[in-house]
């Protein structure tokens, strides 16, 4: 079965990009006027996060977030039969540098990003732009023949995946290398009752531990992928430090700049975010005051 779909999907990825935006156009629209796929959801969260805008325009990001929801997935299909020419001129890293000067340094890196377009060009462009070897946290999928799927479009320009769930075990085979780390870290945690806690968008939000928690064990730099949208199909990424030496700064404080970095990024572009994932699916409780700290 894993040959049949990889197959199919590998002929649908030769097909010329203006054609694959056709039909990206028709299913977005499809998207959201006929099925409304997670409208509710994601009309509910730019109320959260924009409660100060019009519902029209509320609206307007919701349109434009279903077509880049939709680009992300063709952009994808299209990794399957992409060159390394063709991914390198759809995404630019702005400032390299950051990551050079720590490379020389000898020092490992962790990414931190948030679920910001496209994810996926920058998963594959990343190992060809960066003498790093280039480690991704993913979330295992249940269906194996899709996994399989994943594993090989992420893993082909030279990505290491490392599932999430494991990712402490996984990573012991690098720990004495130079290397990125890369974290998708906006996800909400499946534990709340053990995630860090504060306001995010105004609203008492959970965020997962793991990345702070592993940037300062290992004093390892933590930096910032701000995602752009030039034009259709082309990105670039700016970078930013969020912390040289994480192990010195107190228990919350990555996260926090994480937080404010990351709720600029969506405010600046919000079309660009996943306003589709349930990310304030669980609400503030007092049980949970020794989490706070923002």
């Amino acid at each position: 079965m894993y040959y049949v779909v990889y197959g199919l999907l590998y002929l649908m990825s030769l097909i010329p990009m203006r054609l694959l935006y056709l039909l990206a156009d028709g299913l977005s629209l499809f998207l959201y006027y006929i099925i409304r796929y997670r409208r509710p959801v994601v009309m509910g969260n730019l109320q959260i996060a924009f409660p100060e805008k019009t519902e029209a325009a509320r609206r307007r990001i919701a349109k434009k977030f279903y077509r880049n929801f939709v680009d992300n997935f063709i952009e994808m299909l299209k990794l399957l039969s992409a060159s390394p020419s063709f991914i390198k001129e759809h995404f630019v890293i702005d400032n390299p540098e950051i990551l050079e000067n720590f490379y020389h340094a000898g020092r490992r890196c962790q990414l931190h990003l948030g679920h910001t377009f496209n994810w996926e060009i920058a998963n594959a462009a990343f190992p060809l732009l960066s003498d790093y070897p280039f480690i991704v946290a993913y979330m295992p999928i249940e269906n194996k023949v899709f996994e399989r799927l994943m594993l090989h479009l992420r893993g082909r320009t030279g990505t290491i995946l490392l599932p999430a769930t494991r990712l402490q075990r996984s990573i012991l085979p690098y720990r004495n290398s130079q290397y990125i780390l890369t974290l998708v870290a906006d996800q909400a945690p499946g534990n709340p009752d053990q995630s860090y806690w504060l306001n995010f968008f105004g609203r008492p939000t959970s965020f997962v531990r793991g990345p702070e928690r592993g940037a300062r064990a290992g004093d390892i730099p933590a930096v910032f992928v701000r995602f752009y949208k030039t034009s259709r199909g082309h990105y670039r990424v700016y970078l930013t430090t969020i912390a040289d030496h994480p192990a010195q700064l107190p228990v919350g404080e990555l996260t926090r700049r994480y937080r404010e970095l990351l709720e600029d990024a969506i405010r600046q572009d919000p079309d660009l975010w996943l306003w589709s994932h349930k990310r304030w699916k669980t609400s503030w409780k007092e049980e949970f005051s020794r989490l706070w700290i923002d």
